[in-house]
């Protein structure tokens, strides 16, 4: 990959690394539990909302799980591994980095590990 390409990837991955930050700080009240208050809400909508609480969770989670993976992006771009398949050392297709930059496989190897 040359270092055009790499800086605009090591660039695409700070600036997903402050957005990730500032929507889990955005959306950590959404992750809080629901209060029971009967006379605000009935049965279905307290339902509802603790539907939005879990899937906020779980929102929170993948971006977590994500924000985990920069680093490690950052130093293969560093190392000059960046968007080389960590299984089989193929080079992994732009568009796919495109989608996620953190992505450590081919879509060959992603296929068979799932």
């Amino acid at each position: 990959m040359n270092n055009l390409i790499a800086e605009n990837f090591r660039q695409a991955l700070l600036d997903l690394r402050t957005q990730l930050t500032e929507l889990e700080a955005i959306s950590s009240e959404a992750t809080k539990p629901v209060q029971l208050d009967q006379s605000m809400v009935g049965r279905l909508s307290r339902m509802d909302a603790m539907q939005s609480v879990e899937m906020a969770k779980e929102a929170s989670r993948r971006r977590k799980q994500q924000l985990a993976r920069i680093p490690a992006a950052l130093e293969r771009i560093a190392s000059g591994d960046y968007g080389r398949c960590t299984l089989c050392d193929e080079d992994i297709v732009i568009g796919r980095l495109h989608i996620d930059p953190t992505y450590t496989r081919c879509i060959n190897c992603a296929d068979q590990t799932v």
